[in-house]
């Protein structure tokens, strides 16, 4: 019979951003809904969201509901083209401050159950099961699964999917296998059957570039990656990465499951709407400043997080990035203090166009209840936008 030497869960959420949206609108279940752009607007009820087909500009799909998804609209797809798929979809604005409560609600209950969690992203995670699972039988692992399924449900009342597998690989594979609501038990026993008939480009760690060379050299499949001879890829594909693709194929992964690391750097970006000026559009841009630190500066505290160096990053309308920080002579985790050390990074930079991205980020963290209030920095006087 099969079984799992080691039992690792990849837990996704379904549809997550609009799914948390349909919560508070429910009334919009079983229509196209796409979540994007910013512009987006309805009355309290949530009666007059805008059709796709009525939106302009160069907003991105962040994401969309399943019925979006049956008509060919994806995340990261423009909302210009999505117009063109399905106009009818209505257009729901971006809220991630709901998207992070909903997050951190789920990933709460899953560890009630089972502890060892490595955190992937706001809607996913994988979960080592061994212990939950000590047969290794596959019955006792989707009884699991299906514990954690009914849990997330009753903490968040959001589906999720479950794939699992000996190893992070192939369960991240199965996660999108019974999609929505779907639980997936793939032994290793099972991979010609069930992960070779795929896509090689579903495996994570194949990406957009690696998938047209395998394209181009006639491989589509995880079948046919897993039949390419070892010493063939490494030639096509150097010999790191071509024993890994050949590895992966088998679904050969021992990575364990992480439970805990220490995050380097927190950051917040926006994308703006339409490209402001530094002059001309002053107040808008001092705005989008002010709150882009606030947001960060709640981040650390949520986290308990102080750092010394605060980053800026723009892209310009040319799509010119340029980046620039500082250190401050001890961490800080106050949006005013942040703000102002943003600012004076920008007096480095030439505002001469106009801007199309603006971030900020903290790094060099230290934990906050390990620096002593005295140290804080003195406060910078220089401010972008101001």
């Amino acid at each position: 019979m099969p079984h799992f030497p080691r039992s690792i869960a990849h837990l996704d959420m379904d549809a997550f951003y609009a799914s948390v949206e349909l919560l508070r609108y429910p009334h919009l279940r079983g229509q196209p809904v796409v979540v994007g752009g910013r512009r987006a607007t309805a009355n309290e009820s949530g009666q007059n969201f805008p059709r796709l087909r009525d939106y302009v500009g160069r907003g991105v799909i962040t994401t969309s509901s399943y019925e979006a998804r049956a008509l060919g609209v994806h995340s990261g797809m423009g909302l210009m083209k999505a117009a063109q798929l399905a106009p009818d979809a209505l257009l729901l604005p971006a809220d991630f401050d709901a998207y992070r409560h909903y997050s951190r609600l789920f990933k709460a209950a899953v560890r009630e159950i089972a502890p060892e969690v490595e955190d992937r992203g706001i809607d996913e995670i994988y979960i080592d099961l061994t212990a939950l699972n000590p047969d290794g039988s596959c019955d006792g692992a989707r009884a699991v699964a299906l514990h954690l399924q009914q849990a997330v449900m009753g903490a968040t009342g959001l589906s999720c999917s479950l794939g699992v597998a000996p190893n992070k690989l192939l369960a991240k594979l199965c996660s999108d296998l019974e999609k929505p609501a779907g639980i997936a038990v793939v032994p290793a026993d099972d991979i010609p059957a069930r992960i070779w008939p795929l896509p090689a480009k579903r495996i994570n760690g194949i990406g957009p570039k690696a998938a047209a060379r395998l394209d181009t050299l006639g491989i589509h499949t995880i079948g046919e990656l897993a039949a390419a001879a070892p010493e063939w890829l490494q030639e096509h594909f150097g010999e790191r990465y071509g024993i890994w693709l050949h590895r992966a194929a088998h679904g050969d992964d021992e990575r364990p499951v992480v439970t805990y690391s220490e995050p380097k750097s927190l950051s917040r970006e926006t994308t703006f709407e339409r490209d402001l000026h530094p002059q001309q559009d002053k107040a808008e841009l001092s705005g989008h400043f002010t709150r882009l630190c606030e947001q960060l500066a709640q981040d650390l505290a949520r986290k308990g997080y102080v750092g010394k160096t605060i980053g800026l990053k723009l892209r310009f309308d040319n799509f010119h990035t340029v980046t620039r920080d500082q250190t401050l002579p001890a961490p800080t985790g106050e949006a005013v203090l942040i703000r102002r050390a943003a600012g004076e990074c920008a007096k480095r930079v030439l505002l001469d166009r106009r801007i199309r991205l603006l971030g900020v980020r903290v790094a060099s963290l230290s934990r906050r209840d390990a620096i002593p209030e005295h140290t804080a920095p003195k406060p910078i006087q220089a401010e972008l936008f101001a």
